[in-house]
């Protein structure tokens, strides 16, 4: 068995872990130390949003000598202000211009076809109005708004309405971000970054709702017991899941990365990064908070509950009463003959007496 497969079974059955649960403060400061962040940086620069929500025309030339820079710079003193230029992998170039009226297309296309050098004839111009990506926007917040209420109906009744806001919190903590770095970014916001963002959505969902079955099974009668509180053993689920959660979003984030990384950045496939960059972004969010925010706030409001108060009683006083016996022990904390407290040792037989095997060794 490899080194993670190893440890993804010491996890599961308890033998190692990491306190995320006892440590929650600390996360839940540096995901609003990250959503502040975001907010401040859509406030202050705001989103790109590209030609099909601002409305604007795109050229396409075929192949020309004149480099994309050249052509950006032509573009924008004929047009007023910035214009966006992609090479082509048939040597001609793309050029988007936001904010025109069909009368100003038609007079910027002249100019871009001297300053370029090309036949107007064989520049391509597709004009868009504004009011069509005034419907896709309206359609966007209408799908969100929908996915998110079926989803807080389905996880209250899957599970209890405590995951459920916990779900529906770790999803708005994800767009949040995601939105936030595309301001800080500047790139451009396009229908695929709307599908980019519909899809993370889902992508969260998943890893949030693996973690949280888990938990459901792990807290099954944890009421009839007093070893654990409700946060020790949401903490061990956690951790149970934790190598799982890992592996499928590094999975996941591979071939995201070579559409942003090569296709994107390499080969300058402007196109691939509206959807890449909300796609590579939103399934990183997506993994923390189901391992940092989604858990232990389930575990934050399910310590609130009174049966899980009173739970919690009854385990610190059973620690506390079985606490003396360790007295006798060695200063580890371990009891005479080196047994880990909790242990057996040896055989016992009725009233706490060894058995037979123990007593004729002695």
């Amino acid at each position: 068995m490899s080194r993670l497969g190893n440890l993804g079974a010491r996890l599961y059955r308890g033998e190692v872990g990491y306190d995320f649960v006892a440590k929650r403060m600390l996360w839940y400061g540096v995901s609003i130390l990250i959503t502040i962040t975001a907010i401040v940086g859509l406030g202050v620069r705001g989103l790109n949003m590209g030609i099909e929500f601002k409305g604007g025309a795109v050229y396409t030339t075929p192949s020309t000598t004149v480099s994309a820079s050249q052509a950006e710079k032509v573009a924008e003193e004929a047009a007023g202000h910035d214009a966006i230029v992609q090479e082509l992998g048939t040597g001609g170039l793309r050029i988007q211009v936001s904010g025109l009226d069909t009368e100003a297309a038609n007079s910027l296309k002249d100019e871009i076809a001297a300053g370029v050098d090309v036949p107007v004839k064989d520049i391509t111009a597709e004009l868009v109005g504004p009011s069509w990506g005034e419907q896709i926007a309206n359609k966007a917040w209408t799908g969100l708004g929908v996915f998110m209420v079926l989803v807080v109906v389905y996880l209250a009744i899957a599970f209890e309405w405590r995951m459920a806001v916990a779900a529906l919190i770790a999803l708005i903590h994800d767009l949040t971000i995601t939105v936030g770095v595309y301001a800080l970014v500047g790139f451009e916001v396009t229908p695929g970054t709307v599908i980019g963002l519909l899809t993370i959505l889902g992508y969260s969902l998943y890893d949030t709702v693996v973690v949280f079955d888990g938990l459901k099974e792990s807290t099954k009668d944890v009421t009839k017991q007093t070893r654990y509180t409700y946060s020790e053993i949401a903490n061990r689920s956690l951790n149970g899941t934790l190598v799982r959660s890992i592996n499928t979003t590094v999975v996941a984030l591979l071939p995201v990365a070579g559409l942003l990384f090569i296709g994107g950045g390499f080969l300058g496939a402007g196109m691939l990064n509206d959807i890449s960059l909300s796609l590579f972004v939103g399934l990183a969010a997506g993994a923390y908070s189901s391992i940092f925010i989604a858990t232990p706030l389930v575990a934050d409001l399910k310590e609130r509950d009174p049966q899980m108060k009173a739970l919690r009683k009854r385990v610190l006083a059973k620690r506390a009463a079985t606490a003396p016996s360790q007295e006798d022990g060695d200063p580890d904390g371990e009891p005479l003959g080196g047994v880990p407290q909790g242990a057996t040792a040896g055989v016992v037989g009725p009233r706490g007496r060894r058995g037979r095997s123990t007593e004729n060794r002695r």
